[in-house]
């Protein structure tokens, strides 16, 4: 199997089995976004235990990269302090923003590596970023409250 097969795989799987995709209460912050260019949708709520993020749950409608790419975000932030989930979601946008020309760390990545093939996209780039932009409105929304 080529890695781009295991990658397809691996946003399918996320796709057709979403992580904590229903919106559990209590929450500390709730925020939805859309993509208006796709008609993509994503409602993130975010619960901290002090400076950790205690959950994130989401509900959405899209196409398979943006619910797929939402829902590795939401293994990924779970449980990590604010400054690494943020840190996490600016390696991502790194990731994005490549046009191709960076693979990402599967180390630091996991999951969210097989979604690096949509950087050389640039129509599907912000189908990837919806659920992490979501997350970095939230994660600021909650430091300055």
């Amino acid at each position: 199997m080529s890695l781009e097969s295991l990658y397809q795989e691996i946003i399918l799987d996320h796709y057709k089995n979403p992580h904590h995709k229903e919106l559990h209460a209590p929450y500390a912050i709730e925020v939805h976004h859309n993509n208006p260019s796709c008609g993509d949708e994503v409602t993130l709520r975010l619960s901290l235990n002090g400076d950790s993020i205690g959950q994130v749950s989401w509900s959405g409608v899209g196409c398979s990269i943006s619910q797929a790419s939402t829902s590795i975000m939401s293994d990924l932030v779970t449980g990590k302090t604010m400054s690494e989930a943020l840190e996490l979601e600016r390696i991502f946008l790194e990731l994005m923003q490549s046009k191709g020309n960076f693979s990402g760390d599967v180390e630091v990545l996991e999951d969210a590596v097989a979604l690096s093939g949509v950087a050389k996209y640039p129509a599907r780039v912000k189908c990837a970023l919806l659920g992490w932009m979501a997350f970095r409105d939230a994660a600021l929304r909650a430091g300055s409250s």
